[in-house]
């Protein structure tokens, strides 16, 4: 998730890609992405296993903001809001 691009970057795990990214969108809860805006969907993966997606995301946390920003235009160049494409 992101605010726009080039922006505040979120990196998260869920087992419901749809409703979690509609939350965000809400800005339901009171965390990161409600603080800083992270509204958009601009790049996900889906895994085959939770602990597959949890070690991925671990991974993705403790990589630089370059390489986010590198995996996320690598597919999703202009930060294009992807929520659309992941409903049914």
């Amino acid at each position: 998730m992101a605010n726009h691009k080039n922006g505040t970057i979120y990196v998260g795990v869920t087992s419901n890609l749809v409703q979690r990214a509609w939350h965000h969108r809400e800005g339901a809860g009171s965390g990161f992405t409600k603080r800083y805006g992270c509204k958009r969907l601009v790049w996900f993966e889906l895994h085959g296993t939770m602990e597959d997606a949890i070690l991925r995301e671990k991974q993705l946390k403790s990589g630089s903001r370059t390489k986010k920003i590198a995996l996320i235009e690598t597919e999703n160049p202009e930060w294009q809001d992807l929520y659309e494409t992941i409903l049914g």
